[in-house]
């Protein structure tokens, strides 16, 4: 079987686990919206921590609160209740989880005179931003869903709990801005072939 992320991958290998707490959820009445919002709270926590130079405590709450990014989904499956609109507060919540992790981390930078840091935490969070919005653009222009890359956002989220636990959060930064850039423009390079193609046809 062929993956074209490492977030599909994931995805295949936690299937099972998340299909019966998908279950479990469901029958305890869990609201995928809810808990959707909810994520928002350990990446607060977390900023938090990493705004006062706390890295390996943002990590250790980042790390226990990472399955409520993919709890929401599976419960919604199993309710057999997906929406439109939950998979639009799950992109935007997704977003401001980002926002708050990084900006959080660019204060202890910046408190501490790293502004190399800085500039890599912006590299990282506008990379995060780009490889959003070529796929949510390339979808609103029927072109196509474009999950493709090696930095979607599962991989993203654990190179920086990585960066966070083990202290190389400068070189968790760099490998972010990098890979992160270059997921978008990989992304950007699918899309042009498809619209390419199509438009050969047309």
């Amino acid at each position: 079987m062929t993956f074209r992320s490492p977030s599909e991958f994931l995805r295949h290998a936690a299937r099972g686990l998340m299909a019966r707490l998908g279950q479990l959820g469901a029958q305890l009445g869990w609201q995928p919206n809810a808990i959707t919002l909810l994520g928002l709270l350990p990446a607060l926590i977390a900023a938090l921590l990493a705004a006062q130079g706390q890295f390996v405590a943002a990590g250790v709450v980042l790390l226990i609160g990472a399955p409520l990014d993919a709890l929401d989904g599976a419960v919604a499956r199993a309710k057999g209740n997906q929406t439109r609109f939950g998979a639009l507060l799950d992109s935007t919540v997704d977003r401001y989880v980002d926002a708050l992790l990084f900006g959080g981390i660019g204060c202890a930078l910046a408190g501490a005179g790293d502004i190399s840091g800085v500039l890599l935490a912006f590299g990282a969070l506008s990379g995060a931003y780009a490889v959003s919005y070529v796929r949510a653009r390339a979808e609103g222009l029927a072109i196509g869903s474009i999950k493709d890359g090696l930095f979607d956002r599962p991989a993203r989220l654990i190179v920086l709990i990585l960066a966070l636990l083990t202290g190389a959060l400068t070189l968790g930064l760099l490998i972010l801005a990098v890979g992160a850039h270059l997921t978008a423009l990989q992304r950007l390079w699918i899309a042009f072939r498809i619209a390419n193609r199509d438009d050969v046809q047309a």
